[in-house]
């Protein structure tokens, strides 16, 4: 295969492209990485491996027991790989790019707050939102013109304000979006720039973001602005009663209380993980929804059924099965964590891959997703794989297929958060509303950081 060079490792050749051909996909890259990453697997097959440096190594898996293998059996052997550099300079050492003791402190303190039964809690703010949004919606005329993706965002942000922070962020959506629309364009532009890494590459990499977003603030002082409000306001709770209330009441094992500078990171971490991944998978559903109008059709009687003429509250989302079924297709398809990148600490095996020490490991959600040898009619949109007996079904399914929230110790903590918010969103805007594309086919995925339904997604809005 023109191209093609084998690596050597133990009596095991593995497939890629080398030489000038190598150079030339890593520069793709940069322009389109989710082409380049279903470019290679179509010509290479399930394991890829193209030469980064002269000693180092990029391996591109696809397959469930490559994600099992490296995000949960043999996980200590990874750590975040040198792609998120620019992402920590950018949102700091949050939960999403911290590694070591400092991860696994602040993972102990957060992971209480989205456990499964509490985060029923947060129930009231999230559908209190849906119910502002579909009451401004409901001045819109017939077939109005609406940016779902921008609207999508805005609401996620207005919900992680109101849940986690207990502030209404709803005037800084325009300042943030634009912030976190820049600062992943930067990130993906600086992720293989031979730049060294440090305070002064971290302080221009975020004057990158602000002065490409036009966001003056950034996404840093927006939350600078959340711990000094909630500080002079009083004494944190007893009992915390949001994330904010935890990282500021929480302290070390020798009394030591948080930095400012580590909660500051964990909110930008979380503006940033908890608001633009559910915002996107919003988003993809309802494109999916106008593409598919027998899925949407079914949507509408399960809404009809259960909520009759009300909008839908926490305890109702057991009780919609479609509706969750519409969500967990829509992140098969279009995986908001798209990529997840790993660095190999020492010589591994990954299901009978050799992937030397020192070699970078990209285990994409998207490609495994759609593997053919998982799901049947990988590419097809069908949300009946998702309930019992499907395809899709936990009970039956590799354990791996399906990783929309990671997986591993390291799986979004989130994850239980963002399945009630895009059920109970998705229905209180379905059961009002039917949004239409407004061109034939589902729009192109864009993938910086996140999978983005390109930079807008205009729809036309029909009153139900």
């Amino acid at each position: 295969m023109m191209g093609c060079v084998g690596v050597q490792v133990s009596g095991c050749r593995v497939p890629g492209p080398g030489g000038a051909e190598a150079a030339r996909v890593l520069a793709g890259m940069l322009s389109d990485p989710l082409a380049g990453y279903v470019r290679l697997t179509a010509r290479y097959g399930d394991v890829v491996r193209v030469p980064f440096t002269p000693r180092r190594w990029w391996f591109l898996l696809s397959r469930p027991e490559h994600a099992e293998h490296v995000l949960a059996v043999n996980q200590d052997n990874y750590v975040k790989a040198f792609t998120y550099r620019p992402l920590r300079a950018l949102v700091g050492d949050g939960l999403l790019t911290s590694e070591g003791e400092l991860w696994r402190r602040h993972r102990r303190l957060i992971q209480p707050v989205f456990s499964r039964r509490d985060v029923a809690g947060f129930g009231p703010q999230i559908t209190a939102s849906a119910r502002r949004l579909a009451t401004r919606w409901d001045r819109l005329a017939e077939g109005a013109p609406v940016d779902v993706a921008r609207e999508m965002s805005a609401l996620t942000l207005e919900i992680v304000g109101l849940a986690l922070f207990g502030a209404d962020l709803t005037g800084d959506a325009g300042q943030l979006g634009r912030a976190m629309s820049a600062g992943q364009r930067v990130a993906v532009l600086t992720t293989f720039l031979p730049i060294g890494w440090g305070p002064a590459s971290t302080r221009a990499v975020r004057a990158a973001a602000r002065r490409l977003g036009g966001a003056a603030e950034g996404v840093e002082g927006v939350a600078t602005r959340l711990i000094a409000a909630r500080r002079a306001g009083s004494e944190p709770a007893e009992d915390p009663a949001d994330l904010l209330d935890v990282l500021l009441r929480a302290s070390d094992e020798g009394g030591r209380p948080l930095t400012d500078s580590e909660i500051c990171d964990e909110i930008a971490t979380f503006m940033l993980a908890g608001h633009e991944t559910t915002a996107n998978a919003l988003a993809w559903s309802l494109a999916l929804l106008s593409a598919y109008p027998a899925a949407r059709e079914r949507l509408e009687q399960e809404l009809a059924a259960v909520l009759g003429d009300r909008d839908p509250d926490a305890a109702d989302a057991a009780d919609l099965p479609w509706a969750t079924a519409v969500v967990s297709e829509a992140l098969r398809l279009y995986p908001p964590a798209w990529t997840i990148e790993r660095d190999a600490l020492a010589d591994d095996d990954v299901a009978g891959t050799p992937v030397p020490a020192g070699s970078m490991v990209a285990i994409s959600p998207y490609l495994v997703h759609r593997h053919p040898g998982f799901w049947p009619d990988p590419a097809g949109f069908d949300p009946r794989r998702f309930l019992p007996g499907g395809s899709g079904d936990a009970a039956t399914r590799h354990r791996y297929a399906f990783i929309p929230f990671g997986g591993g110790r390291r799986a979004c903590v989130g994850a239980s958060f963002a399945e009630l918010e895009t059920v109970l969103v998705l229905a209180t805007i379905a059961r009002r509303f039917r949004l239409e594309l407004t061109a034939r086919g589902m729009p192109a995925p864009v993938a910086q950081v996140t999978l983005r339904p390109g930079r807008n997604l205009p729809m036309l809005l029909r009153h139900r």
